[in-house]
């Protein structure tokens, strides 16, 4: 039976939620699936509503956009609370530990798998810096998922991303990764 995986990264304008579907969707394609991304954010440039949704599947993808989401990552509380409605029972939840003001209720631990990941803080930690906690992010659901490989994504944040940014993301991809394994 063909794999298809909807996935859907919700933050804040500037939290790089677009540039990490962006770089999924590329990595998908790169190794050989097909894939579909789209973007949605507010007027604001910071800090208004943003969100990502990328498609990966074996097959033609016939519909582009994501009904009901596999994986929902959530990089703060206004985005989990706007889209846990659409992530499917069963379903992966990753949140962004420091983004939380609520911890997910009880009845959202029994209903999706969820992990709770300290992106931001790891950000800070290991690259002096907050922005990249997308790429922590996307390390991660990397991780975890397996949807595509890191051989894809690495080569997808090289061809996203500025050469003075690249090695700053890959090391956050990394950062994520190693967070996944443990």
């Amino acid at each position: 039976m063909p794999k298809k995986t909807e996935i859907r990264i919700a933050g804040l304008g500037g939290q790089g939620v677009v540039l990490a579907g962006e770089i999924l969707g590329r990595a998908a394609v790169y190794d050989g699936k097909h894939a579909v991304q789209t973007q949605s954010y507010g007027a604001e440039a910071r800090g208004g509503a943003a969100k990502s949704e990328v498609i990966v599947s074996d097959e033609k993808i016939r519909f582009p956009m994501v009904r009901r989401c596999d994986v929902l990552v959530a990089m703060s509380q206004t985005a989990l609370e706007k889209n846990l409605k659409d992530l499917k029972q069963d379903g992966i939840l990753m949140v962004d530990e420091k983004a939380l003001k609520e911890p997910p209720s009880a009845t959202t631990l029994t209903r999706f798998k969820v992990y709770k990941v300290p992106a931001t803080e790891t950000a800070e930690t290991k690259l002096k810096s907050k922005i990249y906690a997308n790429m922590v992010m996307l390390g991660f659901l990397t991780g975890i998922t397996r949807v595509v490989s890191q051989r894809a994504v690495e080569k997808a944040i090289a061809d996203s991303v500025s050469a003075e940014a690249k090695e700053d993301n890959t090391s956050g991809f990394r950062a994520g990764l190693e967070l996944a394994e443990q």
